[in-house]
């Protein structure tokens, strides 16, 4: 377990060395904004990129891997759901919390993170589960928000939630790299050099931008986001392990694949969503700072565990 916590700590290093950046001022806000549109819009896409053109749909399709993932989420969703509703929260504040439980980060910190721990063969199970999460429970989150505000679904709803997927950069780059598969275009030297240069920029870039956003995160209400980081970081693995190993039966290195991505601590895209919403943005805010630095130890025991499957 100590070798194991030894391979994962350089990569919560860098976390803590943007955070210390950011808690001292020396790296301002404003920086921290610009370095995650870098690697959002660039370094990160032309990680994915260069992944998925070297692959073909039918090598990362596996339809047990994404039932087994979307079971054991759909789980620890329904069990978030009904404990904020058991404690009177409006609907709203209640999609918030679920998407809190179950929506790890795949794209910032488990694509770079896992790629390097894993082998790059994890990637093509991370890019589904990754595209599970941005339309599926991304797109539940906007639809019960605006729903419940509405008071119905409507044509717009679907529109807004079309239109965030088209613009989502790491949706455009993996389609286009299937695409570029598909058609049996070779990625020449120069522009596969030019993705690999780019893309290895993406790892540290995303680690020290996660750790450089933290220092903004406040910690309030406690109790709420230490539940939500017990379901994230606890439940939703255990519960994806048990779909994928018992009832999917997927071979050990995809469950071991799904396992450690739901291990994960709690996305930033959520915090994004609950400012955009104004929906219980502190409540999302200490949840992320919570689970991330929680994670630095739960995240280690879960790849020691699943490195045993």
């Amino acid at each position: 377990m100590v070798d194991v916590f030894l391979q994962t700590l350089p990569f919560f290093a860098i976390i803590g060395l943007g955070y210390l950046a950011g808690r001292t001022g020396f790296f301002p806000e404003a920086a921290t904004a610009y370095l995650t549109k870098f690697v959002f819009f660039f370094a990160l896409s032309a990680m994915l990129f260069r992944f998925a053109a070297n692959l073909s749909l039918s090598e990362v399709l596996n339809w047990q891997l994404i039932y087994a993932y979307l079971a054991g989420t759909g789980v620890i969703y329904i069990i978030a759901t009904a404990v904020a509703f058991a404690r009177n929260q409006s609907t709203e504040v209640t999609a918030v919390e679920a998407q809190c439980a179950v929506i790890g980060n795949t794209g910032f910190l488990g694509i770079p993170m896992l790629a390097l721990l894993m082998g790059p063969e994890s990637i093509g199970p991370l890019m589904l589960l990754l595209a599970v999460d941005l339309i599926v429970f991304s797109s539940l989150i906007v639809i019960l928000i605006n729903g419940s505000r509405d008071g119905r679904m409507s044509l717009a709803i679907l529109r807004t939630v079309g239109i965030g997927l088209i613009k989502n950069p790491m949706i455009v780059s993996i389609v286009l790299g299937l695409t570029w598969s598909r058609m049996g275009w070779p990625v020449v030297a120069p522009i596969d050099q030019f993705l690999l240069v780019l893309g290895a920029a993406a790892t540290p870039g995303a680690l020290f931008a996660i750790g450089a956003s933290l220092a903004s995160k406040s910690a309030e209400r406690m109790h709420v986001a230490t539940w939500l980081s017990f379901c994230k970081l606890i439940l939703h693995p255990l519960a994806v392990a048990g779909f994928a190993l018992f009832v999917f039966e997927l071979n050990a290195f995809e469950a071991a694949v799904i396992i450690a991505a739901s291990a994960l601590p709690i996305a930033g895209n959520v915090f994004m969503l609950a400012q955009h919403y104004g929906v219980a943005p502190q409540r999302v805010s200490a949840s992320i700072l919570i689970s991330t630095t929680l994670s630095i130890i739960t995240f280690s025991i879960a790849i020691g565990w699943v490195a045993l499957l």
